[in-house]
């Protein structure tokens, strides 16, 4: 039996970043520090964090009472935030270390260019993701709109007939995002669309490699947090691939079929997992089958 882990699984060199940050920060020890929400989408990461020290908050309210004291640092996590909660940090005199990702403070200049040039924004993701919230808040929020699926680019007017920038969430599923924007193209009365594929290549390469490797698989694992929007895309192509997938947090919830024949096992994971969660779900299937 072979075992195949996809030599793309695990952190990325924005979330690498974010969490060695974080670390960094907590073995200071010069005052209180806090994440503006997770600092990536691992419960296993966060909660070793919590256990040094690190306190999430989720909005600019949550310091209110924290101001009273000792300030502390905020960092910002990898997803980004929006240009009104930097200036509120600010002005609420605490501390700031900025954990965006690169790519994705790329697509904040972006939007904020196009958007100040009159263009109406267009980010393709989910509407709920704290990456295309921050998004949003570095532009015209009466001009800008989120499309996630088909039956909403097909809905989508401009306001005023406006010229239109399309952006992508980084780590949205390549191939339906050409479909999105070839939708919207298709309406006709738009006169300038300026579509920006803003999927980080880590992203595009992750994908490409888990759906190659599901091909050959008589066993998939997907292993990345439930809330995690890259892992859920990886489960989604690796489904497409083999019927036999799985998607898992943590080794223990792995609980293997083994009652068919199986030659190949393929294991993937999201930008937020740890190496060592990964090395222990192979140690795990090697021992099981």
């Amino acid at each position: 039996m072979n075992i195949t882990v996809a030599k793309s699984a695990g952190f990325c060199f924005g979330v690498r970043k974010a969490v060695n940050k974080v670390y960094e920060q907590a073995d200071i020890k010069k005052g209180p520090v806090y994440t503006y929400g997770p600092i990536i989408h691992n419960e296993e990461v966060v909660h070793d964090l919590e256990s040094r020290g690190v306190q999430v908050i989720d909005s600019l309210e949550a310091l209110t009472d924290r101001q009273k004291k000792d300030k502390g640092t905020v960092v910002i996590r990898s997803h980004g935030v929006s240009k009104a909660v930097y200036d509120g940090l600010r002005q609420a005199g605490f501390g700031i270390e900025d954990a965006t990702c690169p790519f994705v403070l790329k697509i904040h200049r972006i939007v904020e260019a196009y958007s100040r040039d009159g263009y109406e924004i267009v980010i393709i993701g989910s509407s709920r993701h704290p990456e295309v919230e921050g998004i949003r808040g570095w532009c015209d929020p009466q001009h800008t709109a989120v499309i996630a699926d088909a039956k909403e680019a097909a809905a989508y007017r401009p306001k005023d007939g406006a010229d239109v920038c399309i952006v992508a969430q980084t780590t949205f599923n390549y191939k339906k995002f050409q479909e999105l924007v070839e939708i919207i193209r298709e309406k006709g009365y738009i006169r300038d669309i300026r579509v920006l594929n803003t999927i980080c290549n880590a992203t595009e390469e992750r994908q490409n490699e888990a759906a190659k490797l599901a091909e050959t698989s008589d066993i998939m694992i997907v292993i990345g947090g439930r809330s995690s929007s890259n892992t859920q895309k990886l489960y989604e192509i690796c489904k497409e691939e083999c019927a036999n997938t799985y998607y898992i947090q943590t080794q223990e919830d792995l609980h293997l079929d083994t009652s068919g024949h199986i030659d190949n096992v393929g294991i993937t994971a999201g930008a937020s997992t740890p190496k060592k969660i990964i090395e222990e779900v192979q140690k795990y299937v090697r021992t099981k089958l």
